[in-house]
C-alpha cells in the first residue's frame, strides 16, 4: 500500500501549477490531517459544518478551512469566524445569511457561486440562466461577501464526455460572468470543478481548484 507522502505526491505532481488542490478531509481524524499538513499541505476541505467546527480548534490556525457542501442557513453560525472560503453558495437566502454573519463578525467571507449543471435533481446551485439574470440586481448586495467565482459539480456517471460537457458550460459561463463587471475581476478569478474522477475533464475545461479526498487520504478505517 503506498503511503501518504507518495500518494500526495502523485497528485500534486499530476496537477498544473495554476490548479489548487483541496483535501477533503469529511471524517478524516486530526490525526490524518496533521500527517497532510506536516507534508506541507494548507487546503483542507469539510463537508459538515459541526465536525468542522470540532475540528478548527484542535488543528494548526494556519490551515486553510474550504467549506465544500451543502450549507444550511441555520449552520452557518458554526463556520462563519473562520471559514477561507464556502465553495457552494447555492442561494441567495444562504448568501444573506452569510453577508449577515459575516457583519456580526467584522470580518469579509469568500464565496463561491454554485452552478447546477449535474443531471441530478439532488445536486444544489443556480441555474446558468437564473444567476445571467440574477447578476445585475446583485450590485452591491452583500457587502461582506466577497465572490471569488464559481463552483460546480458533473453528474455522476462514467462517461467523461459528460462531466466534460458541463465542465465547459460553466466555464463558458464563468467568462461571460467576468465581463459584466458585477464584481471585481481581480476577485472573480476561481472555477472549482473536479474531484478524483474527474479531474482531466475539469483541469481541460479551466478549473483552478480541484477537491480530492479517498485517493489522497485512502479508504477510510
Amino acid at each position: 500500500m503506498t503511503s501518504l507522502a507518495d500518494r500526495y505526491e502523485r497528485i500534486k505532481s499530476a496537477l498544473p501549477a495554476h490548479v489548487k488542490l483541496i483535501a477533503v478531509s469529511k471524517t478524516r481524524s486530526e490525526t490524518e490531517i496533521k500527517a497532510l499538513y506536516e507534508l506541507g499541505h494548507r487546503a483542507f476541505g469539510e463537508n459538515y459544518p459541526q465536525e468542522l467546527k470540532e475540528k478548527q480548534p484542535l488543528l494548526p490556525d494556519d490551515i486553510e478551512w474550504h467549506f465544500i457542501g451543502h450549507l444550511q442557513t441555520n449552520k452557518v453560525k458554526l463556520i462563519a469566524p473562520f471559514v477561507h472560503l464556502v465553495h457552494a453558495a447555492d442561494s441567495e437566502r444562504l448568501l444573506d445569511e452569510l453577508d449577515k454573519r459575516a457583519a456580526t463578525l467584522d470580518r469579509t467571507i469568500a464565496v463561491l457561486l454554485q452552478v447546477h449543471v449535474a443531471k441530478e435533481d439532488t445536486k444544489h446551485g443556480f441555474a446558468p440562466d437564473e444567476l445571467r439574470a440574477a447578476l445585475p440586481h446583485w450590485a452591491g448586495r452583500w457587502p461582506n461577501l466577497r465572490v471569488r467565482g464559481l463552483m460546480a459539480m458533473a453528474s455522476l456517471t462514467d462517461d467523461a464526455e459528460i462531466a466534460a460537457r458541463e465542465f465547459k458550460t460553466v466555464a463558458q459561463l464563468f467568462n461571460e460572468l467576468r465581463t459584466m463587471g458585477i464584481f471585481a475581476v481581480d476577485d472573480f478569478t476561481e472555477l472549482s470543478m473536479g474531484m478524483s474522477g474527474d479531474l482531466d475533464a475539469a483541469i481541460g475545461n479551466g478549473s483552478t481548484m480541484v477537491r480530492v479526498g479517498t485517493a489522497l487520504f485512502g479508504p477510510r478505517a
